[in-house]
């Protein structure tokens, strides 16, 4: 039976065109941007595309485009045997964590992707992007089943866990990377699954799909000289929940008192606060300093290996299943879609 795939278009640079009037990108519809990759007909599969009703600029991505994106992919879950979501960079590592929690149980591959240059340009990284997408979301493994059962990013010449990735790039084809996890695939003259990193599916469950996201949360980094006044005022946000706290190397922070204080007296208050490092390669390590040490005591919470982007999404995910800041704090240092190493 041929692969039948569902495209998911919300916009971004693969499918812009030039405002003649502006000269500046703007999204254009679907339909331009499949006249633009006739080489889509020569993989035979079935494909077919929901678009949204008004193409954005992944600038102005926000829960309710995560709303729609889940639930295109919740209500066709059983018709399709994968699914391709055409994004902008920008906030493309934000959309795949949230995708990551938002899909529970999932055992179809999710694949992300987009360009850097429009469709429709000569040099576009978007022909090539899309096509390796759709072959990834359509490959199976020796038993029938899909290779990839997880949201994943696939950019250039690589495809890696969504909610291990970011964006480290505004020029380069290969925009995106996962400094502490390996890469799932590498892409050359074929396709090379990195077998041993493929998120493992013991028993399909059915798709439970999550739609409550809390929103009120903020983040905060740290930086030499920072003011007491300000971090006060900050960490005393009418609404705030939870907050990540972006630290030094392993986790440290300023053992000042006042500071030390601040931070005890707003967990103590309810405020769920998680420690993820400002270093894009690395982990959390509160016993190796003293300075992280010191925060570990006041009640923040180790957020390990986890990039910021899941650490946001994710912070949203458990506060919208309605969870109190205990229960918060525990799961958040606990993987749920293979975000972090403990």
């Amino acid at each position: 039976m041929k692969p039948r795939i569902l495209i998911v278009y919300t916009g971004g640079t693969i499918g812009m065109i030039e405002d003649p009037k502006t000269k500046a990108l703007k999204p254009f519809n679907f339909d331009h941007l499949i006249e633009n990759v006739p080489k889509i007909k020569m993989l035979d599969y079935e494909i077919d595309h929901i678009q949204f009703p008004k193409p954005i600029d992944s600038s102005d991505m926000n829960v309710q485009h995560w709303h729609a994106i889940v639930r295109s992919i919740a209500d066709n879950y059983d018709s399709y045997d994968g699914f391709v979501v055409l994004h902008g960079t920008d906030t493309m590592a934000y959309t795949a964590s949230a995708l990551s929690f938002m899909l529970g149980n999932l055992h179809k591959p999710v694949i992300i992707t987009g360009s850097q240059l429009p469709i429709g340009e000569v040099r576009t990284d978007g022909e090539e992007n899309l096509i390796t997408a759709l072959q990834i979301a359509a490959d199976r493994d020796r038993y029938g089943k899909p290779t990839v059962r997880e949201v994943a990013i696939l950019f250039e010449n690589y495809l890696w866990r969504g909610n291990r990735s970011t964006k480290r790039s505004a020029d380069n084809f290969n925009a995106f990377k996962s400094n502490n996890y390996p890469e799932l695939a590498k892409i050359g003259l074929g396709i090379y699954f990195q077998r041993e990193a493929l998120r493992k599916i013991e028993v399909e469950k059915p798709l439970e799909p999550h739609y409550e996201l809390d929103t009120h949360i903020m983040s905060l980094d740290l930086f030499p000289g920072l003011n007491e006044e300000i971090l006060r005022h900050q960490l005393a946000t009418p609404g705030v929940k939870g907050i990540v706290l972006r630290s030094y190397g392993a986790g440290n922070a300023p053992t000042s008192p006042w500071f030390v204080n601040a931070i005890r007296e707003a967990v103590e208050r309810g405020i769920v606060i998680l420690n993820v490092t400002q270093c894009v390669n690395g982990s959390v390590h509160p016993e190796r300093y003293e300075a992280g040490d010191i925060l570990a005591g006041t009640g923040v919470v180790s957020g390990h290996d986890i990039t910021f982007e899941a650490a946001v999404t994710k912070m949203m995910y458990l506060f919208g299943l309605g969870l109190p800041p205990k229960e918060v704090a525990r799961q958040i240092a606990i993987p749920i879609a293979g975000e972090l190493t403990v």
